[in-house]
């Protein structure tokens, strides 16, 4: 009960929530890009340019967003938004991953999974 409460408390602070979500909406389209294009030599958009963080780099494609390109979505400062992730990370609602000189966050599913059977048994 009380990691239910730690999750809940980290998504209780409206900016934390909307990073949780960014990173969330963006993983699961990377997997949906990246399933649909298993197989091919490269994910190019429709312009043929690839994929690349906030500083050029082509994101891994296993490993989620980079912290500055999750930061540039919000009207927030880089401490600020690293705040807010240190916070979903202890909440265990994240997962990090640094490679290189980067960072990468992407949502754990497993917690997500607990938060999934919690919500039905509420509704139960």
């Amino acid at each position: 009960m009380e990691r239910l409460a730690a999750i809940f408390k980290a998504l209780s602070d409206r900016n934390r929530l909307a990073i949780f979500q960014t990173i969330r909406s963006c993983c699961c389209d990377c997997r949906v890009v990246n399933d649909a294009k298993a197989g091919a030599d490269n994910a190019a958009d429709s312009t043929g340019a690839q994929p690349q963080d906030a500083h050029g780099a082509e994101p891994p494609s296993d490993v989620g967003n980079s912290v500055s390109a999750i930061a540039s979505r919000f009207d927030l400062s880089l401490s600020t938004v690293s705040h807010h992730l240190k916070e979903l990370r202890n909440a265990g609602l994240i997962i990090c991953e640094k490679r290189g000189q980067w960072v990468y966050c992407r949502p754990n599913p497993e917690v997500l999974k607990d938060i999934e059977g919690f919500l039905d048994d509420v509704e139960s």
